[in-house]
């Protein structure tokens, strides 16, 4: 029980801090990981619970925020930071990533995310051609909306871009009674497995727009950006009804839709970049 009591007063809000407690939730994380060789990156280690399970099977780099934390974890993993099987990164994580891959090969990250910086940390993953795939703990609600189908209420724009790259799947819940502190909400394991990266900020606006009223009209969300028109002959080109929802249409509907909307800009940076590719 002073244990307990002890790592609820060590957990820094700042940070969103909530310490997993159960070894059985671990495990199945651990078993959760795509089965190869390749390096892992976990954002957030923490107190090192789900590090130590990692670093019997795989080579990691953990990125921790927490100075604290960081010389906690460089004292219990002194020897596999000597045998190199563990790399520890002090530091912002976001700020590392922001112009740079995170690592410089192949890798699938693996994260107990705090929830404010969660779909941030996501995104860049998705648009990161060296990360593999996404195992990571966040709120329930988030781990919905990356991996909602079309046709269900929590399909959104994030749904989109997963869908864009890859497949994602919600494992399981993890109540909140499993964590120090408990967090209000319930959280999630979302697994995505990626067949590709893609960073499209325009696309990224474009689906802002279509579901930024989810519960009205497809073509009436559209239509703030572009020719009312334009949006219902596509639609009518597509056999889909003028009263479809955003999270009724399927992730290729949104792409044809982007491409043929925004043709014009689409082919001018088109051409841009092939200008460019010839003078260098």
């Amino acid at each position: 029980m002073n244990t307990i009591k002890n790592l609820s007063e060590f957990a820094n809000k700042r940070y969103g801090q909530n310490f997993l407690k159960n070894d059985a939730i671990i495990k199945q994380i651990i078993q959760s990981i795509p089965n190869d060789d390749l390096r892992v990156a976990e954002i957030g280690p923490g107190l090192g619970d789900l590090t130590k399970e990692l670093v019997l099977t795989r080579n990691v780099t953990a990125f921790e925020v927490d100075k604290r934390l960081c010389e906690h974890l460089q004292r219990l993993f002194c020897d596999s930071i000597d045998d190199e099987t563990l790399e520890i990164n002090c530091g912002d994580v976001l700020k590392q990533w922001e112009d740079n891959l995170l690592l410089n090969e192949p890798y699938h990250l693996v994260a107990n995310l705090p929830y404010y910086i969660a779909t941030n940390i996501i995104l860049k993953a998705l648009k990161d051609e060296n990360c593999q795939s996404i195992l990571v703990m966040v709120q329930k609600e988030v781990a919905q909306k990356f991996s909602a189908n079309s046709g269900e209420k929590a399909f959104s724009g994030l749904s989109v871009l997963t869908q864009t790259v890859g497949y994602g799947e919600l494992l399981f819940d993890v109540g909140a009674e499993n964590f120090v502190p408990p967090p209000k909400v319930t959280s999630s394991i979302l697994l995505i497995r990626k067949k590709r990266s893609e960073d499209n900020s325009d696309f990224e606006e474009f689906l802002k727009v279509a579901f930024k009223q989810p519960r009205k009209k497809l073509s009436k969300n559209l239509a703030t950006h572009y020719n009312r028109d334009k949006i219902e002959a596509l639609l009518q080109e597509l056999e889909v009804s003028l009263t479809i929802r955003p999270h009724e249409a399927e992730t290729s509907m949104y792409h044809h839709l982007y491409n043929e909307l925004n043709k014009d800009n689409i082919d001018e940076r088109a051409k841009q970049q092939s200008s460019k590719r010839a003078n260098s």
